[in-house]
């Protein structure tokens, strides 16, 4: 992805992130990395090779505990589902 690109729709940011690994924030305090593979108008995605960590609840005068990772071959993601998709950094 070249800094160049001119951005005029959020949806193109997207199109430009297909078979790149992007970073998706999830409710439930989800994040997903993984390699976009395709979308659609909702921001459904399917992603391969995913990381998906998840960060339990901290409680007051506890230890935080350590986040929960796990890896996916593949995954749908619901759009309703997606707080903040993190595109790839832009090539030099």
């Amino acid at each position: 992805m070249s800094s160049s690109i001119q951005i005029d729709e959020p949806f193109e940011l997207v199109k430009l992130s297909l078979d790149e690994r992007i970073q998706v924030k999830c409710r439930g305090d989800r994040y997903l990395r993984g390699r976009l593979v395709a979308y659609d108008s909702h921001l459904n995605m399917v992603l391969s090779e995913v990381e998906e960590v998840i960060e339990p609840p901290v409680k007051e005068g506890v230890k935080p505990p350590k986040p929960i990772r796990r890896e996916l071959d593949t995954i749908f993601v619901r759009g309703d589902g997606i707080i903040l998709v993190n595109p790839p950094p832009a090539k030099r």
